[in-house]
């Protein structure tokens, strides 16, 4: 069963300052860790797909006009209290792995290299509608 992981920044939900406050090599052990977890992932055949995303400032909003042409709404986004920094998704035996996963990746290192506990979220990826439908 496929899972996506993803990685939630909340602001309101975390004790350790925003990551462009970071060092460079704070910076470097963080980014060098999600790498070596994705490989682990990799060798183990159990990763599919995993990105990091830049944050909300360089993100876009878009919506659909009354005449259907695209309409933008350009970041930052001070009233953001909440962004997705980046997500995997796993192909694993069951729940239970996937969930395991996560917590893995939750202990992502931060400053002075202590474990960030960032909050994940693993969602079932859906390979087609019920039956039913």
């Amino acid at each position: 069963m496929k899972y996506m992981l993803l990685m939630q920044f909340s602001a309101a939900g975390t004790d350790f300052p925003p990551i462009d406050t970071w060092t460079p090599a704070e910076i470097r052990a963080h980014i060098g860790f999600m790498g070596e977890v994705s490989a682990k992932l990799a060798s183990d055949g159990e990763l599919v797909q995993a990105e990091g995303l830049a944050g909300p400032a360089q993100a876009k909003i878009v919506q659909a006009g009354a005449d259907g042409a695209p309409v933008v709404t350009e970041g930052p986004f001070a009233e953001t209290k909440e962004f997705l920094a980046g997500w995997w998704i796993v192909d694993c035996d069951s729940p239970q792995r996937a969930v395991q996963i996560a917590a893995h990746i939750s202990t992502a290192p931060g400053p002075g290299g202590r474990p960030l506990n960032m909050p994940i979220e693993v969602h079932p990826v859906m390979s087609a509608p019920p039956e039913e439908l």
